[in-house]
C-alpha cells in the first residue's frame, strides 16, 4: 500500500543498518546510545502501564483513503492514502486520576526552541485542555545538549501569543527556568512521571 504525507511526497519506512545495534547491557545511558525520541517515550509509556503506573497511549495520525482494491467481494486492500495533519496533541491518557494530554518536540538548536514548531491548532488543543483542568504539556528535548525539559502547557501558550516577545523561539534558559528536567535510563528511557510529580507538588 502506498501512503503519502499531505504534501504528496510517498512515505518511506526508515531502515536501521545491520551494523547499528542498541547495546544496553554495555551502556544503559540515554544521550550514548541514541534514541528515536517518540519511540523511546511510547517504551516508557508501555513500561509505565505493565507497573499500573499510568495508562497513556501515542494518537494515532488519521489516513485519508485514496485507492482501494477488492481482489474479493468480501475483501478490500487499501492500495493508496495519505497522512492528515493531527488535529491535536501527540500523547494522552490518565494518571492518578489527571487527564493527561502532551506534545512531544526535539530541536537542534543549542540555545533555544523555535516556535516553528507549534501548529496554531496544537496551541488551541492545549488551551483547551487547560480549561478543562487537564495537565497538558510538552516534552522538549534539546538533541545537541541530550536534555529533555516538561514546559507546561500554560507557559507555552503565554509564550507563544504573547505580543510583547515578538520571538520566533523560546530562549534556553527560559525553558530551563520554567520547565522541570526530565530524568532518563533504562526502565523507563525517558521518566516523566517524576517531573509531573515535581511539577504538581511544587518542588
Amino acid at each position: 500500500m502506498a501512503i503519502r504525507y499531505p504534501n504528496g511526497k510517498k512515505f518511506e519506512k526508515k531502515r536501521i543498518p545491520k551494523t547499528v545495534k542498541n547495546d544496553y547491557k554495555k551502556d544503559n545511558s540515554f544521550s550514548n546510545r541514541g534514541m528515536n525520541f517518540e519511540d523511546d517515550i511510547q517504551t516508557s509509556n508501555e513500561f509505565y502501564r505493565s507497573q499500573g503506573l499510568a495508562v497513556i497511549h501515542k494518537k494515532p495520525t488519521p489516513l485519508q483513503i485514496v485507492n482501494v482494491h477488492y481482489p474479493k467481494r468480501s475483501a478490500a486492500v487499501v492500495t493508496e492514502a495519505y497522512f492528515q495533519k493531527p488535529s491535536t496533541t501527540d500523547f494522552n491518557g490518565v494518571y492518578k486520576g489527571m487527564y493527561i494530554d502532551f506534545e512531544a518536540k526535539e530541536t537542534k538548536n543549542k540555545t533555544s526552541f523555535p516556535l516553528k514548531n507549534f501548529h496554531a491548532h496544537q496551541i488551541e488543543h492545549m488551551k483547551a485542555v487547560l480549561e478543562q483542568a487537564g495537565i497538558s504539556f510538552v516534552l522538549v528535548h534539546f538533541r545537541v545538549h541530550e536534555e529533555i525539559y516538561l514546559v507546561p502547557g500554560t507557559f507555552i501558550v503565554s509564550w507563544y501569543e504573547s505580543k510583547e516577545n515578538h520571538r520566533k523561539s523560546i530562549p534556553k534558559i527560559e525553558i530551563e527556568e520554567n520547565g522541570f528536567p526530565v530524568k532518563t535510563g533504562y526502565h523507563p528511557r525517558i521518566d516523566y512521571l517524576a517531573s509531573i510529580d515535581k511539577w504538581i507538588n511544587g518542588k
